[in-house]
């Protein structure tokens, strides 16, 4: 963001789902494809230690949403979704008299007389029937979960709903794009672009999967049975979420690696064609722009599938800030949080901040501020039979696991 006498910008906020921060080519990726995203990083500011307030879809997106964190609003896990009940960002922005518009995932509650604060949402995606999981509330005895195969049995090449809802969710915000460039509003508006891939299914479109399953490519880190680390965490995840029991073979691991990267590659492709409408609506010169993911993915590392855990794949999030004020062609490695981005988008449209809320605002970090801060990530829904906190504080990396042995890392040290 320029200083705080330039005028308010728009901001244009793009997320996608379960984005492993390392698959992508600004990151050094070996072969992945995300040519636009790269050139965004360029642009701006690519943060290399950004962290997810919690590895799992419906907390991360309610803390996301809030700009606190997850035991501070109370949305725990995947059946406790957000119904509006704490102020957000986008309650703020239209208090304020700003239009706040949603185009595609939220994995809100969803219910009629839901208020989640903004101005409209086009397309949304809430937790079915307002529920959300329930099932992953159970805390002993967990059983395992059903559908784990699904994981490997789809990975491969055709067609889905959340491939087809995607370029619907892209059609409608370049729709939208195109109207406001048209019909420029009082105040800076806010747009939120949010598309469900590369999550799961790992069913890619065919011209992506093949242009990966051509390649050579290698199997995930440490993938072998004995080069796997052992924690009772994550040893009851690997068995409640039993996805690395139905891979039978290295084929059938390499075909989940191509499935998942031509959904990163596809999504990359819509991000840019909603880069493109702004650009083409004469407003990028004064629009904020801000790429993330709700959480990553661990794809097969350490033969963990999904995400749920604090590993760098998991709780890492992929995050880019770039437009006025904002350095370009800058990486910087000071940890940022989830939290960090309602802060941003609030005062970069010039809209009052939320009260308590700890965030820093991330074009300032970009700058040059330091804060002095931890960043905090938490997770208490599938598969944990207890609460686990990652502490993240300069180099070092500290997991709290309630009921099991502790974890202390200094990520300068063992990066993995």
């Amino acid at each position: 963001m320029a200083p705080e006498t330039s005028p308010p910008l728009n901001v244009l906020v793009l997320m996608s789902d379960e984005h492993n921060p390392r698959f992508l080519g600004c990151a050094g990726h070996p072969f992945i494809h995300t040519p636009r995203l790269d050139a965004l990083a360029a642009q701006g500011t690519r943060f290399t230690q950004a962290y997810t307030c919690s590895p799992i879809c419906v907390p991360a997106r309610a803390a996301f949403a809030t700009g606190r964190y997850v035991h501070e609003v109370g949305f725990w896990d995947n059946g406790d979704p957000y119904e509006g009940s704490v102020p957000s960002w986008h309650h703020a922005l239209r208090a304020a008299g700003h239009e706040a518009v949603s185009i595609g995932k939220l994995h809100f509650r969803g219910l009629p007389g839901d208020d989640h604060g903004w101005s409209e949402e086009i397309l949304p995606m809430h937790v079915v029937d307002g529920v959300g999981d329930i099932k992953g509330l159970v805390r002993s005895d967990i059983p395992v979960r059903k559908g784990g195969d699904k994981m490997a049995a789809l990975a491969g090449p055709g067609d889905s709903t959340y491939i087809r809802y995607d370029a619907s969710i892209a059609d409608a915000a370049c729709d939208w794009l195109a109207r406001r460039a048209q019909a420029p509003a009082a105040k800076p508006w806010v747009l939120f672009v949010s598309l469900v891939c590369p999550h799961f299914p790992l069913t890619a479109p065919p011209r992506w999967y093949e242009h990966y399953a051509a390649m050579d490519l290698p199997l995930p880190k440490r993938y072998a049975r004995h080069e796997r680390p052992r924690h009772p965490y994550t040893d009851e995840y690997a068995r409640v979420v039993d996805y690395d029991t139905h891979f039978r073979t290295e084929a059938d691991v390499k075909r989940a690696v191509a499935g998942y990267s031509g959904l990163v590659s596809y999504m990359d492709e819509q991000v840019g064609r909603v880069l493109d409408a702004l650009h083409a609506g004469g407003q990028a010169g004064r629009t904020l722009v801000l790429y993330t993911s709700d959480h990553g993915d661990n794809l097969g590392a350490r033969g963990l599938w999904g995400k749920s855990t604090m590993y760098e794949e998991s709780a890492g999030v992929p995050m880019i800030v770039a437009g006025p004020g904002v350095p370009a062609g800058q990486v910087v490695d000071t940890p940022v949080r989830h939290v960090d981005c309602a802060t941003t988008i609030l005062r970069a449209a010039g809209a009052p901040a939320l009260d308590g809320a700890p965030g820093h605002d991330l074009a300032d970090i970009a700058r040059g501020a330091r804060p002095a801060r931890p960043v905090l990530s938490e997770y208490h829904a599938i598969g944990s039979t207890g609460g686990a906190t990652m502490l993240r504080h300069g180099p070092w990396k500290y997991c709290h696991y309630v009921d099991r042995p502790a974890q202390l890392v200094g990520l300068g040290q063992d990066p993995e």
